[in-house]
């Protein structure tokens, strides 16, 4: 198993190098400035995220105890609700993992964006949107990126060519998409855990005097 896993490690880091040899220079340059604008920018988000992604659950633990103390009908309606919320922080923080290994290696990140200029046969329209980041990324990193993308015309094969680089596609339709969505839906679950959970607690101990 390990010898055919190492077969098919070399096998994708040859078609990489492969690609990557047909990257131009003005890619490539912009590729890993963009590579390293986009990495400092992760690991600036690195706390502020591991924040958000924990904010929610003490108070989707009151939903639930809440929920199992209330029983019947409310009390299983309010559990699947609790249920159904976490699932948000959790998918954000699964994302929030692969992000962050994918910027591990700047150089690897910075070839396989450069690669991904290639596969879009746009070279200008998506090189650009790597100049745009070159000048730094910031806190709505990936908010540029995907209003960035929107100008972008992409042709029909070029999503499927750019899931197989796995640290760029991270930052790239339509994961970046995902991506934003997911913050975005955390941050909701965070307000929305700590309101249900104050009514919750309310109802919880009315029922219990």
């Amino acid at each position: 198993m390990a010898r055919g896993k190492g077969g098919w490690g070399r096998r994708t880091n040859d078609a990489v190098n492969r690609m990557a040899a047909r990257v131009d220079d003005q890619t490539g340059k912009a590729a890993g400035r963009a590579a390293q604008a986009i990495t400092v920018a992760v690991r600036l988000l690195r706390i502020p995220t591991a924040i958000l992604l924990v904010a929610p659950f003490p108070f989707l633990v009151v939903m639930a105890a809440s929920s199992i103390s209330l029983g019947g009908t409310a009390g299983l309606v309010f559990g699947i609700v609790t249920a159904l919320l976490t699932l948000v922080p959790l998918a954000f923080g699964w994302r929030r993992r692969q992000i962050v290994k994918a910027v591990a290696e700047p150089e690897a990140l910075g070839t396989e964006l450069g690669i991904m200029v290639n596969l879009s046969e746009r070279a200008d329209e998506t090189r650009g949107v790597l100049e745009q980041l070159a000048g730094g990324g910031g806190s709505r990193l990936f908010s540029r990126l995907r209003a960035a993308w929107r100008g972008v015309t992409l042709p029909g094969h070029w999503i499927e060519g750019v899931g197989d680089l796995p640290n760029a596609r991270h930052f790239a339709p339509p994961r970046i998409g995902i991506t934003v969505s997911l913050t975005i839906a955390t941050l909701w679950v965070v307000l929305i855990s700590v309101v249900g959970a104050v009514l919750l607690a309310i109802a919880a101990l009315a029922r219990a005097l």
